[in-house]
């Protein structure tokens, strides 16, 4: 048995670990401030703490808080920490916050490990995300591997969405390994390199084991509703059961590497308990890309309701076109495979979401304040 701490524990991924955890036989702590983006106007009666706290020891604190991480931080042997400000949108306009957060709450939790003689902490486990590797990696038929940088404002007004690369004709996608270049288009992205660097280089200076985990789009039950940032599989269920339009931005053909939650879960309890994961990093995602139009196709069969689909030719800046991973580190290392097929996994979402009740997801209101910055088009 090991005592493990989570940081924003009580959120969608933590709650799930939390419990899968202390199935496992595992002592659980969380450590979760309740944000109401995330768990709503009441959050002890959200869904989410409810799964937690059946699991865990629940304490109410925040990470920006040497109090309270130095509270809940003695006798732990493993430290998961999830605690961030998610949403690449929402980062690039509220860029203090998003820094304060994810970098500043990293800082003060590896301060207290740096400086505490009394530790007990064997271990680090930090939640890293895609976005730090930006456009990806892609093969030119010229130059073999490039990393494309941000797509360009003028290419995408003109409907010119795939990346390009100098030198370079046209680009095939291919799976982004973790040695790829780091290249984060948005301040999201950077806050959650900076997480994941001062966890991989304080660590091991004090006799703690860093790992990273490089999540991709991870969906599933329990995902939040309400909060416009947390992803399009949740925001386009509560159009559709709304019977209201769904607009795709840029063609529709721009695509992301979506995961199961629970594959995300089992990735992480192993790269918390195994100690091949020791000083490694590592991608968690199902290495399938899928195409937001294959989304919305997916979600208006698994919910037999039809509804307007126009594809807009918007964008936001900063948005990346494509990103897959590339798992052959994880599958070598640690054995892991994904299980749950992006089919299956709709299916399972799509039934949980049916049983919750339909409620305004802010997610035009989202919209309108990325107009107001300038970052949608």
């Amino acid at each position: 048995m090991s005592r493990i701490l989570i940081t924003g524990g009580a959120g969608f991924i933590g709650s799930n670990l939390a419990n899968a955890f202390a199935a496992d036989g595992h002592e659980v702590t969380v450590l979760d401030n309740l944000l109401p983006q995330v768990h709503g106007t009441s959050p002890e009666s959200s869904e989410l703490y409810q799964l937690a706290s059946k699991a865990a020891t629940v304490v109410v604190g925040d990470v920006c808080s040497r109090k309270d991480l130095e509270a809940v931080l003695p006798g732990q042997d493993v430290v998961v920490h999830l605690a961030a400000e998610t949403g690449t949108g929402q980062s690039m306009y509220e860029v203090e916050r998003y820094n304060r957060v994810n970098v500043g709450g990293t800082a003060i939790l590896l301060d207290i490990l740096a400086n505490d003689s009394s530790r007990t902490v064997k271990k680090v486990v930090i939640a890293s995300s895609r976005s730090i590797y930006g456009e990806g990696r892609y093969l030119s038929p010229e130059l073999g591997y490039v990393y494309p940088g941000s797509r360009s404002e003028t290419d995408m007004l003109e409907g010119r969405f795939e990346p390009t690369y100098p030198g370079s004709g046209a680009l095939e996608l291919v799976g982004t390994s973790e040695d790829s270049k780091i290249q984060p288009s948005s301040v999201y992205g950077i806050t959650k390199h900076t997480q994941e660097a001062l966890v991989m280089t304080v660590c091991p200076t004090l006799g703690i084991s860093p790992v990273a985990l490089r999540y991709q789009n991870v969906y599933g039950p329990g995902q939040s509703l309400t909060n416009p940032y947390t992803g399009i599989l949740s925001i386009f269920s509560t159009l559709i059961r709304q019977g209201r339009a769904i607009n795709i931005f840029e063609d529709g053909l721009e695509s992301r590497d979506f995961v199961f939650v629970d594959d995300v879960v089992r990735a992480t309890m192993q790269a918390s308990l195994d100690s091949r994961a020791n000083n490694q990093i590592f991608n968690v995602g199902s290495g399938v890309g899928t195409t937001v139009n294959t989304v919305v196709d997916e979600l208006i069969r698994a919910y037999d309701q039809k509804v307007p689909v126009e594809v807009t030719g918007n964008f936001r800046l900063g948005d990346v076109r494509h990103n897959i991973a590339d798992l052959t580190r994880i599958r070598e290392t640690l054995g892991f495979e994904p299980e749950v097929s992006f089919r299956d996994g709709v299916e399972k979402f799509a039934a949980w979401v049916a049983s919750q009740d339909v409620v305004d997801g802010g997610y035009e209101a989202s919209l309108e304040e990325m107009r107001q910055k300038k970052l949608l088009k």
